[in-house]
């Protein structure tokens, strides 16, 4: 899965604030992601994102 910083994720679980999307802010063996609705950033490992990674939106 080709996933870089600044890319936003549609995922298939919403935030509780409602949003299903999140920016990449840093990527590795985990990532940072920040939700698009309220800002909060949270890291999650590799494996279990691209397991719940709906859509890709490529950064323009």
């Amino acid at each position: 899965m080709d996933i870089q910083v600044g890319d936003i994720l549609r995922l298939k679980k919403q935030h509780p604030c409602g949003s299903k999307e999140w920016e990449v802010l840093r990527i590795g063996a985990d990532f940072r992601l920040k939700c698009a609705g309220c800002g909060h950033q949270i890291m999650i490992a590799r494996r279990v994102l691209e397991k719940n990674v709906k859509e890709i939106k490529q950064k323009p």
